[in-house]
C-alpha cells in the first residue's frame, strides 16, 4: 500500500486527490474537538464505558468523547441508508419504482436518505443528550430545558449533515468512500489512546510480578490482532472467479474471462450497518430511563440492546449476519446481472443464460454469504467476549468491528490508488503512441 500511494504521489492529478481527501479528514477531526454550547463534556467520563457510548465514539472518530459537533458521526446517515434500502425491496412502490430509473432515481433516493438523516439525527441527538444527562452525577447539560435540547440537537443535526456533504466531496474529489473514510480516520486517530488505555488497565502494579504478567498479556494481544490483520486480508481478498464466454466474436470482447465474486461480497458494510442499526433502540430506551428505569420490561430490553450482556452480544452478532446476506444482493444482483450478461451476448460456461442464470447466482451468493457472515460474525464476535472474560473496556471489545473496517477501507483504498495509477500510465501509453501518427 505504502509502495502505490508513493507511485500516487509522482501523478499530479492522483496527488491533488490524496491531499484534498488529508484536507477534507483534518477537517473533520478538528470539528471532532469543538464541543457543543451549554455542554459539559466532562461527564462523558462517567458512562464513556457504555454500550451505547462505545458504539457512537466509534463511528463518530472519537467525537462523542468531546461531545463535539460531529458526536453523532455519520450514524444517522448510515441508519437512513438501512432503511431506504430496505424499503425498495417490494415495500413502498416509489422506492422501488425509482430504484429502476437509473442515475435519475438514484439521485431521489439519495435524497429521501438525506431527509431522513435530518429526522434520525434530529431525534437521536435529543434523546442521547436526555439519556446521558439522567445517567451521570455530573450534568452533561448546564442548563437543562426544552430550548436548550432543541439547541442541541438542532447542532448535533448539522454537524452530522456536514460530515456527510464532507464524505460525498471525498467521493467525488478524493480518493476512497467519504463515509467510510471519515470512518476509517476516526478509527486510526483513536488507535493511540486505546493502546494507553490497555497499558494501563494491564500495567497496573508496582511489583516485577503484575509488571510482567501485565506485558505478557499485551504482547499475546499484540500477536493475536497479527493474526487477525492477516486472516482478515486474506479472506477479504478472496475471490470466486466464474467462466464468462462470448457468442459473438466482436473487437472489442474477449473470446472468454471471468467474472469475480469475492467470498465476502459485502465488505464490511454489514458491521457498520449492525453498530448503527443497534444504537437506535438504545436511544430510544434512554428516553425512558428516568420514568420507567426500574420496570422489568424496560430491563429486559436494556440487557437486549446492551452490548455488554450475553444477549445484546447475540444480537449484534445476529444482525451482522443478516445485513451479510441483505447486502450481497444488494451489491449484486442476480436479476440484474443475468440481463446484462444476455446483453452483452455473454454467458458463465456450463450455465443457461437468463433464467438459468439468475438461479445460479442465486445459490453461489448464498453460500457465498454464508462463509462470508460467519468470518464476520466470528471476527466481531471474538473481542466482545474477550472483554467481558478479561474485564476489559466496551472500547476493547469493539476492537474487531474497528479492525474489520480499517482492513477492508485500507484495501479497498489501495485497490483504487493502484486503479488510478494504471489508468493514469494506461492513458499516457495511448497517446504516446499516437504521437508519430499525429507528427505524419
Amino acid at each position: 500500500m505504502f509502495t502505490a500511494i508513493t507511485n500516487a504521489f509522482r501523478v499530479k492529478e492522483i496527488r491533488k486527490k490524496i491531499l484534498f481527501t488529508l484536507f477534507v479528514l483534518i477537517v473533520y477531526r478538528i470539528g471532532a474537538w469543538i464541543t457543543v454550547p451549554g455542554v459539559n463534556a466532562a461527564a462523558l467520563t462517567q458512562i464513556s464505558s457504555t454500550g451505547l457510548a462505545s458504539i457512537l465514539n466509534t463511528f463518530s472518530g472519537g467525537g462523542l468523547s468531546n461531545y463535539s459537533l460531529f458526536a453523532m458521526g455519520v450514524s444517522p446517515y448510515i441508519t437512513a441508508q438501512i432503511v431506504v434500502q430496505l424499503l425498495q425491496m417490494d415495500i413502498v412502490p416509489k422506492f422501488v419504482e425509482w430504484s429502476k430509473q437509473g442515475e435519475v432515481g438514484r439521485q431521489k433516493l439519495n435524497q429521501a436518505t438525506r431527509w431522513l438523516t435530518i429526522v434520525l439525527g434530529f431525534v437521536q441527538s435529543i434523546g442521547i443528550t436526555a439519556g446521558f444527562n439522567t445517567l451521570s452525577s455530573i450534568k452533561l447539560v448546564e442548563h437543562p430545558t426544552i430550548t436548550t435540547y432543541l439547541t442541541i440537537g438542532l447542532i448535533l443535526t448539522a454537524g452530522t449533515m456536514f460530515a456527510t456533504w464532507l464524505g460525498d466531496m471525498i467521493t467525488e474529489r478524493g480518493v476512497g468512500n467519504g463515509v467510510s473514510m471519515l470512518i476509517f480516520a476516526g478509527i486510526i486517530a483513536q488507535m493511540p489512546s486505546g493502546i494507553t488505555q490497555l497499558w494501563n488497565d494491564q500495567i497496573t502494579g508496582e511489583n516485577g510480578s503484575q509488571l510482567w504478567m501485565g506485558i505478557g498479556f499485551i504482547a499475546c494481544v499484540v500477536i493475536a490482532l497479527l493474526i487477525i490483520v492477516a486472516f482478515v486480508t486474506w479472506v477479504q481478498q478472496a475471490e470466486r472467479r466464474l467462466p464468462i464466454q462470448y457468442t459473438r466474436r466482436t473487437t472489442t470482447a474477449p473470446s472468454s474471462s471471468y467474472l469475480p465474486l469475492k467470498i465476502n461480497v459485502s465488505g464490511v458494510i454489514p458491521v457498520i450497518f449492525a453498530g448503527s442499526f443497534i444504537s437506535t433502540p438504545q436511544t430510544i430506551l434512554m428516553a425512558f430511563q428516568q420514568s420507567h428505569g426500574g420496570d422489568t420490561w424496560y430491563q429486559i430490553m436494556t440487557t437486549i440492546f446492551n452490548m455488554q450482556s450475553g444477549p445484546g452480544i447475540a444480537l449484534y452478532t445476529f444482525l451482522i449476519v443478516v445485513f451479510t446476506f441483505f447486502y450481497a444482493f444488494v451489491q449484486v444482483n442476480p436479476e440484474k446481472l443475468a440481463e446484462n450478461l444476455q446483453k452483452q451476448g455473454s454467458y458463465i460456461t456450463g450455465i443457461w443464460p437468463g433464467r438459468g442464470t439468475q438461479q445460479y447466482v442465486s445459490g453461489l451468493l448464498m453460500r457465498l454469504s454464508t462463509v462470508g457472515s460467519l468470518f464476520l460474525g466470528l471476527i466481531s464476535l471474538i473481542p466482545l467476549v474477550a472483554s467481558i472474560v478479561w474485564n476489559l473496556s466496551q472500547s476493547i471489545g469493539l476492537g474487531g468491528t474497528s479492525l474489520l473496517i480499517i482492513v477492508q477501507i485500507a484495501l479497498d483504498l489501495n485497490r483504487q490508488i493502484n486503479g488510478l495509477t494504471m489508468k493514469r500510465e494506461y492513458i499516457g501509453f495511448i497517446r504516446d503512441g499516437q504521437k508519430p501518427d499525429a507528427e505524419a
